[in-house]
């Protein structure tokens, strides 16, 4: 019982880990399996056929390069826009302020549903055809709420004697938000970009409402659950999930190698 209440939050902790890895961990098995049937709901025979031709199953890889580019696109949109509008929030005071502050948290506090059905009545009274564009611009309407929430953040903490002292030294208006502002902001605009880009590769739901006849990698897996689930599936989301590991070991490994080499 002692050592139970010395490592209670570890236990906890490296239980809840588990608990969310799980998934991947089946998924990640069931990428090696050749199903007899259309479902790879049970494990039949090991195989790497799947991993050797991950496009083999039609419009797969057509949908996966969509969901990319929106993703990419819908990245660099929210992430400009909600940088803006962060610093404009955190350094003006103007009317409004207060409202604006209150209504950009509305995307992230408002079902998903909603938003999609609203977003699609949008497009239709305007005329609009769906498609790739009402997606994308839909992908960026509710990926900016985060990107501002994350760059706001950040841009609060900053000193701003900072940039009072490159003015001291001359340096211009451009100068200082270069050199000295938007370093400083860095991590919070990438933290913002990165959960944008999650955001906008895995929706569904308002993607599903304002898609019309494209079709992105979401979609093509709800599409394939009704008629068949093939391991191609399995094996592209390992591979995403291999990738995100890789890229937050990397970052862990140089923000490591930073703090030692600051050591005096």
């Amino acid at each position: 019982m002692r050592w139970i209440r010395r490592n209670v939050v570890v236990v906890a902790g490296l239980l809840t880990l588990a608990y969310m890895i799980l998934p991947n961990l089946v998924v990640m098995v069931f990428s090696f399996n050749k199903p007899k049937g259309r479902f790879n709901y049970s494990w039949q025979t090991f195989s790497l056929d799947a991993w050797k031709d991950p496009c083999g199953v039609a419009d797969l890889c057509g949908s996966l390069s969509l969901s990319f580019q929106i993703a990419v696109w819908a990245t660099i949109g929210a992430t400009v826009l909600g940088t803006m509008i962060a610093f404009a929030l955190v350094r003006y005071r103007f009317r409004a302020r207060g409202a604006i502050n209150s209504l950009i948290f509305l995307p992230m506090a408002m079902p998903e549903v909603v938003m999609a059905a609203s977003l699609l009545t949008l497009f239709l009274n305007m005329g609009a055809e769906l498609g790739f564009w009402t997606v994308l611009i839909a992908h960026i309407m509710f990926c900016l709420s985060f990107v501002v929430t994350a760059v706001k953040a950040r841009v609060m903490s900053m000193d701003p004697k900072l940039e009072e002292a490159a003015r001291d030294l001359y340096a211009g208006p451009v100068q200082t938000f270069v050199r000295v502002t938007l370093p400083i902001a860095a991590p919070g605009i990438a933290a913002g970009a990165l959960l944008a880009f999650a955001l906008s590769f895995d929706d569904f739901i308002i993607t599903n409402f304002n898609a019309g006849s494209s079709v992105t990698f979401p979609m093509f897996v709800w599409g394939s659950a009704q008629r068949g689930t093939p391991v191609q599936i399995n094996v592209i989301g390992t591979a995403m999930f291999a990738i995100a590991v890789l890229m937050v070991i990397g970052g862990q490994l140089v923000s490591d190698r930073r703090k030692k080499a600051a050591k005096p």
